[in-house]
């Protein structure tokens, strides 16, 4: 499939206010996603929202079965949480670990992830090992699997890292997690939406998402796969995780809702499965095609206007990060801006195993979505300061 990015573009309101290349932030929603969160709080105001989530229950169940089909799950793997970082919270608190137990990641992994790891080790007395990367600057699968013994209890990375473009070979640290029989906890944050995902393909046992960057959809949404065999429970529960059965008894749910709590928003919850349907009605793979040509072209035009590339990886992505010599990143950042031209700085404290390590304090993070054209790209290269 061939996208039709003109028509993208036009269901992309913002699409015509400036050149957004900050999906890795926050992308633009399509008008459908828009209008699908705001109808409904409307109607809520009307209704009452008890009564309009009762009637609505068909269209709450669809945002189950769509992010399932977006990552090759079924619908009782999924949860629903309200952003990634506490989905992925939600998963990793419910390991117990001991003195001694391994936790394996990776330099790209993302600061909330490495504290949380710092503080279980901390509490537990638990160690955490940082994999190597290969001579392409991704993670060496061989130096994971010289790490593998029987202590490791967990390992924990990241698919695509905040600051890069980098795509790390997953499924192939899903060969070894499976083989050793390890728990893999996949952060994919920057690539649901990005690239085509496939749960059962890559191996990883929980899934973490995000709705706000390349799935397009609200502020304040995100998603857990649990495979459904994986005894995890969660660090917490209530009564809609789990059921008060006698005075001093309770039942957790078996599914992956397991994760959730009861009070959510109804409205955006909705709105991601609208953004799930969208992203799935272009095709991931035709996606993932676009992401990664403008990537790649993004690249080029920045290496032939004098900037210094950052992106590590045979495999990258739509983030592409970079320096301009003689200007800060700040800099950088506030002539795009002021020309109409969203990016972001991604900085060392997001990314300490790896920024520092390559003697980066702070890169500009530009990052293409398949609504995206080259006159995008070419205004961010022509508001460059001189």
């Amino acid at each position: 499939m061939t996208l039709d990015f003109a028509r993208a573009r036009a269901e992309t309101p913002g699409a015509a206010r400036s050149a957004h290349l900050n999906n890795a932030g926050a992308a633009l929603p399509p008008a459908v996603v828009v209008d699908a969160v705001v109808d409904y709080l409307r109607e809520e105001a009307l209704a009452g929202g008890y009564e309009l989530a009762d009637a609505r229950r068909d269209q709450v169940q669809h945002t189950y079965d769509a992010l399932a089909r977006l990552v090759g799950a079924d619908a009782d793997e999924i949860a629903v949480i309200e952003n990634a970082t506490r989905a992925w919270d939600m998963a990793f608190y419910g390991f117990a670990f001991e003195p001694g137990d391994k936790i394996l990641t990776g330099r790209s992994e993302y600061a909330s992830n490495a504290i949380a790891h710092l503080q279980v080790a901390e509490r537990t007395g638990a160690v955490i090992e940082v994999v190597d990367d290969d001579e392409h600057g991704q993670l060496d699968v061989a130096d994971l699997r010289r790490r593998i013994d029987e202590r490791v209890k967990l390992i924990s990375i990241t698919h695509i890292g905040t600051q890069g473009g980098l795509i790390n070979p997953v499924a192939e640290v899903g060969v070894v997690a499976r083989e050793a029989g390890v728990p893999y906890l996949l952060d994919a944050c920057q690539s649901a939406g990005q690239v085509d995902l496939d749960v059962r393909a890559i191996g990883c046992d929980i899934l973490s998402a995000t709705g706000r960057k390349f799935m397009r959809g609200p502020r304040g949404t995100g998603f857990l796969y649990v495979r459904r065999d994986l005894e995890l429970r969660p660090p917490m529960l209530d009564l809609y995780a789990a059921t008060w059965t006698a005075p001093d008894a309770y039942t957790v749910r078996e599914d992956a809702r397991r994760f959730e709590n009861w009070e959510c928003n109804i409205a955006t919850k909705i709105g991601l499965g609208v953004a799930a349907d969208y992203a799935l009605s272009w095709g991931m793979k035709a996606i993932e095609e676009r992401v990664v040509a403008l990537g790649a072209r993004l690249r080029e035009l920045l290496t032939e206007r004098g900037a210094v590339v950052h992106d590590l990886g045979v495999h990258k992505g739509g983030i592409v990060t970079f320096t301009l010599p003689g200007y800060t990143p700040d800099e950088v950042k506030g002539h795009l801006s002021a020309a109409g031209v969203n990016v972001s700085v991604s900085r060392a404290p997001s990314s300490r195993y790896d920024l520092p390590s390559r003697g980066l304090e702070a890169v500009v993070r530009a990052s293409a979505h398949y609504y995206n054209d080259e006159e995008d790209l070419d205004r961010l290269i022509r508001a460059l300061p001189a």
